[in-house]
């Protein structure tokens, strides 16, 4: 394992259903997710994320891809300093805004109130609590890729997928397809952050979308059920020693 198996990639999503950012290195604390990864949500309708008390919310409530393709035709940035998030499209900046300042915020939601105007149920709102993750699991995890599994995937549909449209934060190269499917319980190492398999990750019709051009243009969930019978691809964990991963970083199963 130590020597076939290794990080390829981390990624994180600042605002949920915006675009991933490549990340050189990703500090983890015991428990959390990636820095600032769903740190923010844009609610599309009703107005009921409590700041001072916040809980899951099924994905359905924000803008997110599943739904709203017009997003991944945004390309997104995000600078941990001034916590300021930069939106460009066609290659053109957009937007820079700082999220946690009532301006910046406002800011990204007026934006959005044009940009989805169709999509839109409501006056979109930007959400945040420290600390608080707004991820499609309700509990503070990372989401793992095998680039395995996503080729073996490749095969039944005889195209190209682009990995991203699974929205991952780490991906793997050196495993055999689904094999991370069976770490569900186990303990295994990335670098030197210890981590445990807490459930597979079910595919949704976002992955349907693709993340360079918002297309609409595969059956990824139908393709996974054929084939497989189920359409799950990835693996969700906790983090259970803090540290700093990198690509490059070993995979070691204990």
């Amino acid at each position: 394992m130590e020597d076939r198996a290794r990080i390829v990639g981390l990624y994180r999503y600042a605002v949920k259903g915006l675009s991933p950012e490549p990340l050189a290195e990703a500090r983890l604390e015991a428990g959390g997710t990636f820095p600032w990864d769903r740190a923010f949500a844009i609610e599309n309708g009703k107005h009921d994320f409590d700041p001072e008390n916040p809980k899951h919310f099924p994905k359905i409530k924000f803008l997110m891809l599943m739904r709203d393709e017009r997003l991944a035709k945004l390309k997104t940035r995000f600078d941990d300093a001034t916590t300021t998030l930069h939106i460009a499209e066609d290659g053109k900046e957009k937007l820079a805004a700082n999220l946690m300042s009532e301006e910046g915020r406002k800011a990204l939601e007026d934006f959005m109130s044009s940009y989805m105007e169709k999509e839109l149920r409501g006056t979109p709102r930007l959400v945040h609590a420290p600390g608080f993750s707004h991820s499609d699991a309700p509990a503070k995890l990372v989401s793992l890729i095998n680039m395995a599994s996503l080729r073996a995937l490749e095969e039944k549909i005889g195209a190209h997928v682009h990995p991203l449209r699974f929205r991952g934060n780490v991906y793997l190269e050196g495993l055999t397809p689904f094999e991370d499917h069976d770490w569900v319980g186990k303990r295994f190492r990335l670098g030197d952050v210890e981590l445990e398999g807490v459930h597979r990750i079910e595919r949704c019709t976002a992955t349907n979308v693709d993340p360079g051009t918002g297309a609409r243009d595969m059956e990824i969930p139908k393709t996974l059920l054929q084939n497989w019978n189920n359409a799950d691809l990835g693996l969700y964990a906790v983090v259970k020693t803090p540290g700093t991963i990198r690509p490059g970083d070993h995979i070691i199963l204990d």
